[in-house]
């Protein structure tokens, strides 16, 4: 399988709206806020509830896949959420890369791969995974072969894990390889 953030730069997307949810297949506004940090570093408590929204087409995807879609629900927890992922539409047996980004449209900025999700021989496919999808989730860098401050990804991106699938899809078009 193939699982390089050289995925990345190949995700569709759409740009966010107001509290929007895109998907890229799936770029996805992800909107939680369920802790507070204070400048002392204390975090209020957090109150288990969950929230629910739709994965919809990046343009320019639908030519290639054009029953596309999927559903994201989140539920958060005392110290980290679960985060249910199901798409469907999708080509049949196809295997999927799900990625936390921080920009929903190209560039796509600092991502990070979170699981993987496999169609079944109908094109619907799911994974459960647990982190943090809120205010507090971020990444830094604070030396070595990058350097960058604290960076909020509050995004998620969706892409063939197997990066012949979408040329034999006509997915990238105009592409050679």
């Amino acid at each position: 399988m193939n699982r390089t953030l050289s995925l990345v730069p190949r995700l569709l997307a759409l740009a966010p709206g107001k509290l929007a949810t895109r998907a890229a297949v799936v770029a996805v506004a992800l909107v939680a806020v369920a802790g507070v940090t204070t400048a002392a570093g204390s975090t209020t408590h957090r109150v288990s509830s969950s929230f629910s929204f739709k994965l919809v087409p990046a343009t320019g995807i639908t030519a290639c896949l054009p029953n596309a879609s999927g559903h994201v629900t989140i539920t958060t927890g005392s110290l980290n959420d679960s985060m249910v992922v199901t798409v469907t539409g999708m080509p049949a047996k196809a295997g999927f890369d799900l990625f936390v980004i921080q920009q929903p449209a190209k560039p796509f900025g600092v991502s990070w791969y979170q699981t993987d999700i496999q169609a079944n021989s109908s094109g619907t496919g799911s994974a459960t995974v647990r982190g943090v999808f809120d205010s507090e989730t971020f990444s830094v860098s604070p030396g070595g072969t990058a350097t960058f401050a604290p960076t909020h990804q509050y995004h998620l991106g969706l892409w063939f894990n197997d990066p012949n699938v979408p040329f034999n899809l006509g997915c990238e078009p105009g592409a050679t390889s």
